[in-house]
């Protein structure tokens, strides 16, 4: 008979042994992706994995139809080897955001493939922007691709402990969104902040060879300023997720005078340019985006100019204006859904 601690080894064991095969298959997928195409010998050495390794789990994903395998090789002088091709279509992931720009309620969606490629897409006006609305769409579009295995949603607020608690649709407010879409579909659900995922976006588009640190901030109209970071190629939530509401700082002002200034052109430029020095000073970003209906190019030269004024200029960062936010921020939603489906081991360095 086993004693507990013989027991717990046991466990251990298991439990390790499980986490080495999920890492070596995402290695496996993650190879196939940018290979394209590959045999087991050149995927075990993108991978580092041996060959035997490697065949095991092809012939895994074989069976459940995740890598598909194509015509053989040209043969060198021996056997020919057999070519494997990732399923790009195994299956999808449906992606939706909510908006109440300009007073108009939105949702936009898009489903797509498990490298990003489009599916489908669309725009839908709506009444309110709220939970049962936003179920609507994606129960119509798992019923039309029952190929989604995950969901993203973007919502204009934070989530705390599983429960919006900072909205700018207030239908939105106190709904556990996540858990109740994961309770329904039995998907993978992630439900995230709208400049989050912005800032995500822009931050893949540029294909940075290194780790950056940059901030994305939006001016909307008719709502309080709000930011994304990413810091040293991560994305800063926070200990809450409050990280990057902006329209908290200490301005000196009501929020409600925060609100008349920022929708004054003769206020605009100064209290935006209080709200970047206040992130360089605390980020210290290689990049700060503007976006937002009260920000223009015209406004970007007063802030980059008032913030020279208090900032040294080997520390000011590159300040532009965020165009097509929307794409962004739909790229952004889809790189957070699909890394969702990944496994993820995280390393992280011992700083001495």
């Amino acid at each position: 008979m086993m004693v507990a601690e013989e027991v717990f080894i046991i466990s251990q064991i298991t439990n390790n042994s499980i986490r080495v095969k999920k890492i070596n298959q995402e290695l496996i997928k993650q190879a196939l992706k940018m290979m394209g195409h590959g045999t087991k010998s050149t995927i075990a050495s993108a991978t580092g994995l041996s060959v035997a390794t490697c065949g095991n789990i092809l012939n895994e994903f074989l069976e459940t139809g995740e890598v598909i395998e194509t015509e053989l090789e040209e043969p060198s002088g021996g056997r020919p080897a057999r070519r494997y091709v990732y399923n790009s279509n195994f299956s999808y992931i449906a992606c939706l955001y909510a908006s109440s720009e300009g007073g108009q309620h939105s949702l936009t969606y898009q489903v797509t493939n498990l490298i990003g490629e489009t599916v489908d897409k669309g725009f839908q006006e709506v009444p309110l922007a709220d939970a049962p609305a936003i179920d609507g769409i994606i129960e119509s579009l798992i019923g039309k691709h029952p190929e989604i295995k995950a969901l993203g949603i973007g919502i204009p607020g934070f989530v705390h402990q599983g429960v919006i608690n900072v909205c700018d649709i207030a239908e939105l407010l106190n709904i556990p969104l996540e858990a109740q879409l994961r309770a329904k579909y039995e998907l993978e659900v992630t439900v995230d902040n709208d400049m989050n995922l912005t800032v995500y976006g822009f931050y893949k588009k540029q294909n940075y060879d290194e780790d950056k640190t940059i901030v994305v901030i939006t001016f909307p109209k008719d709502n309080f300023p709000g930011s994304g970071m990413i810091i040293d190629g991560h994305i800063h939530r926070g200990t809450t997720q409050f990280a990057g509401e902006v329209s908290f700082l200490p301005y000196g002002i009501s929020r409600e005078e925060q609100l008349a200034q920022l929708h004054r052109q003769d206020t605009f430029v100064a209290l935006a340019a209080k709200t970047i020095m206040s992130l360089i000073t605390i980020v210290n970003p290689e990049t700060i985006a503007l976006t937002g209906e009260l920000v223009s190019e015209e406004h970007i030269k007063g802030i980059r100019n008032q913030c020279k004024g208090v900032i040294p200029d080997e520390h000011m960062p590159h300040i532009t204006l965020l165009n097509h936010p929307h794409e962004h921020y739909m790229n952004g939603l889809i790189a957070i859904t699909l890394e969702s489906l990944s496994y993820h081991l995280q390393l992280v360095e011992k700083r001495r």
